[in-house]
């Protein structure tokens, strides 16, 4: 019979190769000025062209909104006339950088309990018809005529309002 006899083999290992341990704060891993720079220019430059256009894009967005207030303010009025809430007239007043929704049968002599007001953005310069009231029951306009909005840079939007109280932009 053939018998496995232990034997005693030792295990060598081998000698791994030598490793350079670097410091890491004595490598070069940072940035040189020339990069810093040249990522600040590309940050000055990109906020240089982009600040005009975001801006010019709120201005926009203001005489949107604005021509867009005027429009569901005139409309709402019209609604609260032809509804007899309160058994008065109401109108719209555009005064003071704001729209006013307003009870009564003038602006002047409105019964301020009731103002809804809404604020016109200082870019917008509202122009033309400043007060439209509604009679009570019918809806119908006191007054007709155009409402005009201008922008800071020069964008125009138009309301007109019909004798049937129609308010078009």
């Amino acid at each position: 019979m053939f018998f496995l006899q232990p034997t005693n083999y030792s295990l060598q290992t081998r000698k791994s190769c030598p490793v350079v341990k670097k410091n890491i704060f004595s490598a070069n891993h940072g940035f040189t000025l020339l990069e810093v720079l040249l990522v600040i220019a590309s940050i000055t430059l990109i906020a240089g062209i982009g600040m005009p256009v975001y801006q010019s894009f709120q201005v926009k967005n203001d005489l949107d909104v604005a021509t867009n207030t005027i429009a569901q303010s005139l409309h709402r009025a019209q609604l609260l006339a032809e509804a007899n809430d309160g058994d008065t007239n109401w109108g719209v007043g555009i005064v003071g950088g704001s729209i006013v929704v307003f009870k009564g049968a003038s602006y002047a002599g409105r019964d301020s309990a009731y103002d809804e007001i809404f604020s016109v953005p200082t870019s917008i310069t509202p122009s033309g018809l400043s007060e439209i009231v509604f009679a009570k029951f019918t809806g119908l306009p006191q007054s007709t005529g155009t409402t005009t909005l201008t922008s800071t840079t020069n964008e125009v939007r138009t309301l007109n309002i019909n004798s049937r109280g129609t308010v078009s932009y």
